[in-house]
């Protein structure tokens, strides 16, 4: 039984099915770049080194149905590895939603990595539904980038530092204009640095981790980037889901 989810503002609803979530989380421009990230009430941003560890049921059932907006999921590597990415795939119910929503029936994948460090022949390349993207830097390794340029395209964004810019305009140019974006800190602090992103949701997982755990962004330090509150949702778990547009 999938988890209970209400809506606490704007306007108070209860028990939301599968579609009226959708409708609370439809882009409402394009193009649109969404960042998705979990933490416990401390900020913590991991448990035991995943953050799929601080999410309950609500979370995940939000976090699925996110997923269907999206032209294009954008992950950091780091957050492939930790948190076990497979292959990105719809199954055929999804995929008609898509379709019946003006979206190809699968997502595209894109993965950012600054020195290439991922397997080509792991199940996140070599299951695809759809080829994947890899954004990386001019100064990545020759060898690796030959290798995986046999499953993915992959874009440089940028010589030294991951320009988002540069990301965003290239996956804009294949179509890709609604970006779902799922982490890293360091992804999502470069985003942040470059005011580059358009939503962030938050879900504020009801416990205290304490302990070492990271930040969901992390990074050279950046202007203060405003942004507005736009909905927030409950599970039946006592998780909150915080939306926020960028100001202005």
């Amino acid at each position: 039984m999938s988890a209970r989810i209400d809506r606490l503002w704007p306007g108070p609803a209860s028990d939301l099915d599968d579609e009226r979530i959708l409708a609370e989380y439809a882009p409402p421009s394009s193009p649109w770049a969404r960042f998705n990230f979990v933490e416990s009430l401390d900020g913590a941003a991991t448990h035991e080194g995943r953050s799929g560890g601080l999410g309950g049921d609500g979370d995940r059932r939000v976090f699925e149905l996110m997923r269907r907006w999206a032209d294009v999921v954008l992950v950091g590597a780091g957050t492939i590895r930790a948190e076990g990415y497979g292959a990105m795939r719809f199954d055929d119910d999804v995929a008609a939603w898509r379709r019946a929503h003006g979206l190809p029936p699968q997502p595209t994948m894109a993965i950012v990595s600054g020195r290439l460090d991922l397997d080509p022949a792991s199940a996140v390349f070599a299951e695809a539904t759809v080829r994947p993207v890899v954004f990386t830097l001019a100064t990545a390794p020759a060898d690796r980038r030959a290798a995986l340029a046999e499953v993915a395209d992959v874009r440089d964004a940028g010589d030294h530092v991951l320009d988002p810019t540069r990301v965003l305009g290239d996956l804009e140019r294949r179509g890709l204009r609604t970006v779902h974006a799922e982490g890293g800190p360091t992804l999502f602090g470069s985003f942040v640095a470059a005011g580059a992103l358009d939503e962030l949701c938050l879900t504020l997982a009801p416990r205290l981790e304490a302990g070492g755990a990271g930040r969901i962004a992390t990074g050279v330090p950046a202007e203060p980037l405003g942004m507005r509150l736009a909905g927030i949702l409950r599970s039946g778990d006592d998780e909150l889901l915080l939306r926020y547009h960028r100001a202005g």
